[in-house]
């Protein structure tokens, strides 16, 4: 007789905890997973993928714009955001049945209900209580907002794809990806966006001159971008709202969106109760094989704080399933990393910034350039490409490769696999260019930049 009902029992059904459970069940396991909501997580329900259909939607109208340079007409366009929600609703709805199909066809056993430990092998969930042998935790995060006056009249990226209505103005407080992606979203179909976020430049954490190039596009496109500006209190006014900025200034918009972080879904599952070491925020702590402080208990994804990315708990689930059940021991490489930010124009990175190499005490050589993209010598818009690369002046390994600019995600995807395999800029230089494309400048800068003076350095040569 078996000592536990399960081997294996995933709480969170997103997209580490359904491929931790298939890949678990295809070593043999007896799995069984829990979800409280829907199937899919924050990235197919109410993150990246319909994130990324908005995206495409807002798209369009500079699309129709940049026709006329190329000789085309177009009669005034409609739009209509029910429409584009429902269609939204549809492929998500269509998205999270598979998750659910997919769990079946590998004899997982499906519960959708909430799951909360009772001890390091005991999960109460749907009325009952079952064991297990080893628990996977992988329950993700939610959006949090700051407490001040009026905050409950804001809605966060939850929400915003569910609205009834497109807001005719709208506030947008943040400067991280979700922030301007959100922004760039609500601008391109047709509101007037405020983007207000308490730092300078957007995106804290990316390189200092893709932060630079990056906040100065964004006000290219319309979007009124107010940095070193903090939000005191929003109030109904009448049908709208009125927010309050520190100074006093205020503004009269539809809707207010909240995009200034996120924390894990750890709150009230019995973790601490077990023993499970959290940090203050509820992160859950986790070594380099994702098992947290009580030895049969793991944890994956947003809710351990790595890299909360979708990529990244699916190779943290695969990494635990090999080893736990597979006999393939392996941790998740958590170094050189790509990330991609699809706002207007879009962003992408992999490897380090130039600050976090300098930080370490390397020598570097720098490559950059800007440019108007070919398609815009016609289209009429302004809009210009940023790439950099950041290389280890010694042994001329690339560290760093960055973009702003259409297609940059597509680009870097590919040159991530160069990053992670220690690619030297003579490589890329020997790497003949695919022309004409804005990728290829990739593998033709020639000429680093100048080394940096140091601060104070100026005035004592001059």
């Amino acid at each position: 007789m078996a000592l536990y009902d399960y081997d294996l029992f995933v709480i969170g059904g997103g997209s580490g905890g359904v491929r931790a459970a298939r890949m678990s069940a295809g070593y043999g396991a007896k799995v069984a997973i829990a979800e409280e909501y829907r199937w899919g997580g924050t990235c197919v329900i109410r993150g990246c993928v319909p994130k990324k259909l908005l995206v495409y939607a807002s798209h369009v109208h500079d699309e129709i714009a940049d026709a006329a340079g190329f000789g085309w007409t177009i009669p005034e366009a409609q739009f209509s955001w029910p429409k584009l929600i429902e269609n939204k609703d549809k492929e998500i709805a269509r998205l999270s049945a598979i998750y659910v199909d997919l769990l079946k066809k590998s004899k997982v056993q499906v519960i959708e209900a909430r799951a909360r430990l009772v001890d390091r092998h005991t999960v109460e969930v749907d009325g009952r209580r079952v064991t297990a042998q080893t628990i996977l935790v992988a329950t993700g995060g939610r959006p949090e907002r700051p407490q001040l006056p009026g905050i409950e009249h804001s809605i966060t990226s939850n929400e915003a794809f569910h609205l009834a209505h497109l807001p005719k103005r709208v506030a947008v407080v943040g400067g991280g990806y979700i922030a301007l992606e959100f922004a760039g979203i609500f601008n391109g179909l047709g509101a007037k966006v405020h983007l207000l976020y308490r730092g300078a430049p957007v995106l804290r954490g990316f390189d200092d001159d893709v932060r630079a190039f990056v906040t100065e596009e964004v006000k290219k496109k319309g979007i009124d971008l107010r940095v070193n500006t903090e939000v005191e209190a929003i109030e109904k006014a009448g049908a709208h709202l009125k927010v309050t900025l520190k100074g006093g200034a205020t503004l009269e918009v539809d809707q207010v969106l909240y995009a200034t972080g996120r924390v894990p879904n750890t709150r009230d599952m019995g973790l601490e109760a077990v023993g499970t070491d959290l940090d203050r925020r509820g992160v859950i702590r986790v070594d380099g094989y994702s098992r947290t402080s009580v030895e049969n208990i793991y944890a994956i994804g947003d809710c351990t704080d790595r890299i909360a990315l979708t990529p990244v708990a699916i190779k943290e689930a695969m990494a635990f399933a090999d080893t736990v059940f597979g006999g393939k021991n392996w941790a998740m490489d958590h170094s050189n990393v790509a990330h991609a930010v699809f706002s207007q124009p879009p962003v992408a990175t992999v490897g380090m910034s130039e600050n976090a190499a300098r930080s370490e005490g390397r020598r570097l050589d720098i490559y950059k350039t800007s440019f108007k993209a070919l398609k815009h010598t016609l289209s009429g818009s302004s809009e210009r490409t940023f790439m950099k690369l950041v290389v280890d002046r010694d042994s001329q390994v690339v560290l760093g490769v960055h973009m702003v600019g259409a297609d940059a995600p597509e680009i870097i995807q590919s040159l991530a696999v160069a990053v992670k395999m220690g690619a030297t800029k003579g490589q890329f230089d020997q790497t003949v260019a695919l022309h004409p494309t804005a990728a290829e400048e990739f593998v033709t800068m020639r000429t680093p930049e100048p080394e940096p003076v140091e601060p104070g350095l100026e005035a004592m040569e001059a």
